[in-house]
């Protein structure tokens, strides 16, 4: 079977550096937080090229400290997509605020800026807009009217670390990351969430998170509530802290991974444009926006009868995964955001959206045998 994903191939390319980095935590004695952490915080900053990076203990809790940093509480709303991750609207809940659900572009799956203006309430406090399979939202529309209603904006960015924002005119060569000065996904709002979970491309090997911002407050605020509220130890000075911190051993596999990021992120999109060659008669294949240089979390293709394509895939012995089955207003826990049929976009796309395998170190001949079984179904 080629699976969607192989994290054990990644291993045993690092393994020596990871082993090493490994070893040194333990030798050391020192397993939480400590300079493991704040190197891998500074890497980061660096790499996202944002002042200030806190880390987390997962990319839930990054959104729900996040939107507690920015001051969202209860009776405020906040604006986001249905075709998400639960997460996106747990964190939500968690500071007692409510999800207001505004439905997707049908071509890309991220949240429609059109649509923004009828969700408006005076309760209205932030947009989270999710950059989907590591495709940017439409963020500078979605900054335009966040500025002119006085909103807040966090992006979620579990799945697109290393995705950028670009100007008009950027140019991506096939297989190649941009090198165009333009922001990343999660520096463009006030703040971005994002997850180090093992699936992701740039993933720990246990959970992880962290919040990126260009503001001291919400980075100040961020760190004292991951922390149970406190700077210093035994001293707190906010209520209802939390304990989410990132592990020491995690920081260092993922110092040893950082540098890897951008050739990795290369090698997903020169697969995405060999699969978009051979795709394009036979599936909807992603869309990537000419704003955007989307760095392939999930190669997800369209497909009216999905459920059919996957167990033909699976015959052929090609993994394959849904994300994601059902939109948030149509879980039984969140049914009351929004009647069944409001959402069409959303709706339809949880029906037909089927992701292929996507990794960097999918070989040639596991590439061909996917292309092989795709077009045979058709």
């Amino acid at each position: 079977m080629i699976p969607v994903l192989d994290l054990k191939r990644e291993y045993l390319e690092l393994k020596a550096g990871i082993d090493a980095a490994v070893e040194r935590v333990l030798a050391s004695g020192g397993f939480v937080g400590g300079p493991e952490v704040s190197a891998l915080e500074a890497e980061l900053s660096a790499y996202l090229k944002v002042p200030y990076v806190i880390t987390c203990g997962s990319g839930t809790d990054a959104l729900f400290i996040a939107l507690r940093a920015l001051g969202i509480g209860p009776d405020d709303e906040v604006i986001t997509s249905p075709f998400t991750f639960i997460a996106t609207l747990e964190a939500i809940q968690h500071v007692g605020a409510r999800p207001v659900l505004v439905d997707i572009d049908p071509h890309n799956f991220n949240l429609n800026p059109a649509l923004l203006e009828a969700a408006l309430t005076p309760r209205t406090k932030a947009i989270l807009p999710v950059h989907l399979y590591g495709q940017v939202a439409p963020m500078g529309e979605i900054l335009e009217f966040a500025q002119k209603h006085g909103l807040q904006v966090l992006e979620d960015a579990a799945q697109a670390i290393g995705a950028r924002y670009c100007a008009p005119g950027c140019k991506h060569p096939r297989g190649h990351a941009c090198d165009c000065p333009h922001p990343q996904a999660g520096t463009l709002g006030d703040a971005g969430a994002f997850s180090l979970y093992p699936t992701k491309n740039l993933g720990a090997y246990g959970d992880g998170g962290f919040i990126a911002t260009h503001h001291p407050h919400i980075a100040e605020e961020a760190r004292l509530l991951a922390v149970h509220g406190s700077k210093e130890r035994y001293h707190h000075v906010r209520p209802a802290g939390y304990t989410s911190r990132l592990d020491a051993l995690q920081a260092a596999i993922l110092r040893v991974k950082l540098p890897y990021l951008k050739t990795w992120n290369a090698r997903r999109r020169q697969i995405a444009q060999v699969y978009n060659e051979h795709f394009k008669n036979h599936l909807q294949t992603p869309c990537e926006m000419p704003y955007a240089l989307h760095v392939y979390h999930q190669y997800t293709v369209r497909h009216p009868a999905r459920d059919r394509l996957a167990a033909h895939l699976k015959q052929q012995g090609i993994g394959s995964s849904v994300h994601y089955p059902l939109p948030a207003h149509l879980q039984p826990a969140y049914r009351e955001l929004a009647p069944e049929g409001s959402l069409p976009a959303a709706e339809a796309a949880a029906r037909e959206v089927l992701s292929l395998p996507m990794h960097p170190f999918l070989e040639e001949a596991q590439l061909e045998a996917v292309i092989r079984a795709v077009q045979s179904y058709a």
